[in-house]
């Protein structure tokens, strides 16, 4: 708390600040301009590229300096993606999207100091067959359906992201596969089914099996019925919708990697609840979900005598863990200069099987995770700018590894889709 109280970091960030509002007002004029319009193929084709970016500034009061307790600053990208929709008629299309991300210094739970390559990837590659409202097909590269959390858009969050600990093992938001979904009901009800790959097949793994989720929501209000959900319909919707989701994957890590012993199947569930409320008096969100993430207990085998240990994957942030999170905002009814106010916050609380700095010690450890900023949307969520503080609280801190230790974080970033 102290740092973040002084003079310097304050200077900095409203610094920034004012930097941000300045490159704003000039996107204001790009967007306007439509840079990419849609091309119009005739017979039903079309094409629209896009680009999509969050760039701006991550302070921690920890990382840096020989013995880590120095204050980090980084100035990057948090998403630089580019990509392209494609519809050859009514019901057949495409989905491409990279991304291209420089060394990141500050990531959400460490700080890494080392130099990295830069790198650039295939995020989302999916074929679309859209049948029906009751029936869509997608093949490719796409985001599993374990929790509502994820399947909320990068760039349509409520808070400045979504949760750090609701993400599923081995592939924590996209892998390969097929997803089938679709609507019924008046809209009320919507289902969806995927086969993915799950873990990658290799010698570590006991057996090379897919991966499958179900999952099924009630929308009580205005109905949620595309591919994914947004974390705010900024005032524009009524939506109350309640989800649950189940995942399993047989056999896909050893309880005992040392002598490749204890197969050991994965499951997880997900509860989640997702309300917001435009009013004279502004707009109301709240949202809240729990997840269950389940190896039958084989990180349980470690045994620092004789050297056993379980697969990687089953300890650690997206390893084996229990817990939940509660979010809200609240929009202002009015603008705010040209644009709209929203203030946001959230509570994540997780207890891991095991999280520490090695095999040997960490069990049972409780993670907080407390958050609160605000949305400034000058052109909706084309043009906007957030900034975010939030503190992290460990149960079992690490005297020796300052990637486990208590920590604060103020986040101030630009976002700009064209």
């Amino acid at each position: 708390m102290n740092n973040l109280k002084g003079a310097g970091i304050m200077k900095k960030v409203l610094g920034f600040l004012v930097a941000l509002l300045g490159v704003a007002g000039l996107g204001v004029g790009f967007a306007h301009a439509g840079l990419l319009p849609p091309i119009d193929l005739g017979q039903g084709r079309a094409l629209k590229f896009f680009y999509e970016a969050q760039f701006g500034l991550t302070y921690r009061n920890m990382g840096s300096g020989v013995t880590g307790d120095r204050d980090t600053t980084d100035f990057n990208f948090r998403r630089n993606r580019f990509g392209v929709i494609g519809k050859a008629n009514r019901w057949l299309g495409f989905y491409v999207q990279s991304e291209y991300i420089e060394d990141r210094v500050i990531g959400p739970l460490y700080v890494d100091l080392s130099d990295e390559d830069e790198d650039f990837y295939l995020i989302d590659a999916q074929l679309r067959l859209d049948f029906y409202d009751w029936l869509h097909i997608y093949a490719g590269k796409l985001k599993h359906s374990l929790t509502r959390e994820n399947l909320e858009a990068c760039f349509e969050p409520l808070t400045f992201d979504r949760s750090l600990f609701a993400y599923a093992p081995f592939k924590t938001s996209r892998d390969y596969g097929m997803l089938v979904y679709g609507n019924f009901y008046k809209d009320i009800f919507q289902y969806r089914f995927d086969i993915m790959e799950g873990k990658e097949s290799g010698d570590l793994s006991p057996e090379s099996a897919p991966r499958f989720t179900f999952r099924l929501h009630a929308s009580l209000l205005d109905p949620e019925t595309g591919y994914g959900y947004r974390g705010t319909y900024m005032g524009k919707k009524r939506v109350l919708t309640i989800g649950g989701s189940y995942q399993f994957e047989p056999n896909p890590v050893y309880a005992d990697l040392v002598n490749h012993q204890g197969a050991e199947d994965y499951s997880a569930y997900s509860f989640d609840v997702f309300y917001e409320q435009p009013s004279r008096y502004g707009t109301f969100t709240a949202s809240a979900a729990y997840l269950n993430v389940d190896f039958e207990d084989a990180y349980r085998r470690i045994n620092p005598v004789t050297g056993v240990r379980p697969d990687s994957g089953v300890i650690g942030q997206n390893g084996e863990r229990h817990g939940f999170y509660v979010k809200g905002g609240y929009m202002l009814p009015q603008k705010v200069g040209p644009g709209r106010l929203q203030f946001f916050g959230r509570y994540d609380k997780f207890k891991f099987a095991h999280y520490g700095s090695d095999y040997y010690y960490g069990y049972d450890n409780d993670i907080d995770w407390y958050g609160a900023g605000f949305n400034y949307y000058i052109l909706g969520q084309d043009l906007k700018l957030t900034m975010e503080y939030s503190w992290t609280d460990f149960e079992q801190e690490s005297s020796s590894n300052r990637n486990f230790r208590d920590f604060e974080t103020l986040q101030c970033y630009i976002q700009v889709r064209f």
